[in-house]
C-alpha cells in the first residue's frame, strides 16, 4: 500500500517522458506545460523514494538494502541531468543526444531498480 503513490508518480513520469522522447526525435518542440509536468512527477517520485530511505509512513519495518539506495540514486542522477541536458544541448545535436542517453538510462535503471524493490517489499509484508 506504501508503494503506491511513488509507484503511480514514476510511471506517469516515464509515460511523459517517452512522450517527450518521441517528441525529440521526430524533431517537434514539446509543450513546455509537458516538460514541466514530466520534471514535477519525476521529482516528486524521487523525493517519495528518498524518504523511504529514512523510513515508511507509519513506522513500518521494511528494508532499505542497497536495492532502493541504487535507484534513488540513479533517479537524482536522472533529475539532474534532466535539468541540465537542455542548457547544454543548446550549442549542438550530439550534444544533447549525449546527455539525453545518461538521462534515459539512469532514469531507465532507476525506475526498474524501484521496481524491484517494490515486489520485494511487496512480497515481504503480504
Amino acid at each position: 500500500m506504501f508503494a503506491i503513490p511513488p509507484l503511480v508518480l514514476l510511471l506517469g513520469s516515464v509515460a511523459l517522458g517517452l512522450l517527450l522522447g518521441l517528441d525529440y526525435l521526430r524533431r517537434v518542440r514539446s509543450k513546455p506545460a509537458l516538460v514541466g509536468f514530466h520534471l514535477l512527477l519525476g521529482a516528486a517520485a524521487t523525493e517519495l523514494i528518498a524518504m523511504f530511505l529514512r523510513g515508511t509512513p507509519g513506522n513500518s519495518a521494511i528494508p532499505v538494502g542497497p536495492l532502493l539506495q541504487s535507484a534513488a540514486a540513479l533517479l537524482g542522477i536522472a533529475l539532474l541531468t534532466g535539468l541540465v541536458a537542455p542548457m547544454i544541448g543548446r550549442r549542438s545535436r550530439s550534444t544533447m543526444n549525449i546527455a539525453l542517453i545518461v538521462h534515459v538510462s539512469a532514469s531507465t535503471a532507476g525506475v526498474v531498480l524501484c521496481l524491484l524493490w517494490f515486489a520485494r517489499a511487496a512480497k515481504g509484508l503480504s
